[in-house]
This record gives C-alpha cells, structure tokens and sequence, in this order.
C-alpha cells in the first residue's frame, strides 16, 4: 500500500544512497556503498563558500572488501564534499574495521572502532546498512542451490518480522526451529 498523499510541502533535503556489490577475480567481495546530500535552496558555509541547490554538501563512499566468511579484509573510505576541511581527515580510521565480521555485532563493532569523534557518522551509518547489501551480494552468487528461492541460512530465523520462529516461513523452511503451534 503506498503512502497516503502528503499535505503541499516545499522539497528541502534530499539523501541518496547507493550500494553495489562485486565478486572479484581473487575470490574475494567488494560492497560498495555512497551517499549524497544535497539542498534545494543555496545557502552559506563558513568553510565552503555558498553551496548552491543540488551541490553536494555531504559525498563519501566506501568500498569494502571481505571475504566467504564477511570478515573485512580491507576497506577504503572517501569524502569527496563535506561541510567542514577537516572532515576527510577522519577517513583512515576506517582502516581499523580490518579484521572485523558483518554478522550479529557489526554496528557494535562500528560503534567500538569509528564511533563518535573516531568516525564519520554519514560513512559509519553507511557502514551498517552495508552489511545488508553484502548478504544480499554473497547470496546470489555464492550458492548454487539457493536458486530455488528458498533461505538456506538458518541464522535469519528472528532476523525480522518475516522470518520469526512462529511464522509460517520458518515453518515452511526450517521447521525444526519453528515455535509456533
């Protein structure tokens, strides 16, 4: 069901996102992911000068790269426009996620390793969607048997609403783990 009309409004902020993800050559998974904000009005920054409508006032982009197991085996991070010079600078830090695996903890882990003044909170709350998009990569390639459309992991059982123990998809795809009647 689509959402009701909105009441009139004026277009103030627009946030895009974009993710992509790659098997490469050596084995290995890129997830890529970019965000973009832009005005619709021009307005002044004290660092920048004025940023006129449809500029970017924020552009970064991240590409991970992981391995079978979702470990991050290197990432790499960018701002291209910021509201501030200094915001670049905080990009390296993403360097500390190698090593760490998208799974259950990943945005605890992103909290504990680019959280707060060690972070960018635009890349870092990129960095949790993108765990998504790495699942959604690694499954459509990685196995075969899954063409059938039926979930082979049986970690998602209370993922979401979906996928609860009670419901009828667990059911149907793992019911040794169903609880329901």
């Amino acid at each position: 069901m689509p959402l009701p009309p909105p009441v009139e409004r004026e277009p103030l902020h627009t946030r895009r996102y974009h993710f992509e993800g790659f098997r490469r050559s050596d084995g290995l998974w890129d997830i890529e992911g970019r965000i973009v904000d832009t005005k619709h009005y021009a307005f002044n920054n004290q660092h920048r000068g004025t940023i006129q409508p449809g500029e970017p006032l924020h552009e970064m982009a991240v590409r991970l790269t992981l391995d079978d197991d979702f470990v991050v085996r290197d990432i790499a991070a960018d701002t291209t426009a910021s509201p501030f010079a200094i915001c670049p600078g905080v990009t390296p830090n993403y360097r500390n996620l190698i090593g760490a695996r998208i799974g259950p903890g990943w945005r605890k882990a992103l909290r504990q390793a680019v959280g707060g003044a060690g972070g960018c909170t635009h890349i870092t709350e990129m960095l949790g969607a993108m765990g998504t998009v790495a699942y959604q990569t690694y499954v459509s390639k990685s196995d075969p048997s899954n063409r059938d459309g039926k979930p082979r992991r049986t970690d998602l059982v209370n993922s979401c609403h979906a996928f609860s123990a009670d419901g009828p998809l667990v059911k149907e795809f793992w019911p040794d783990q169903y609880t329901g009647e």
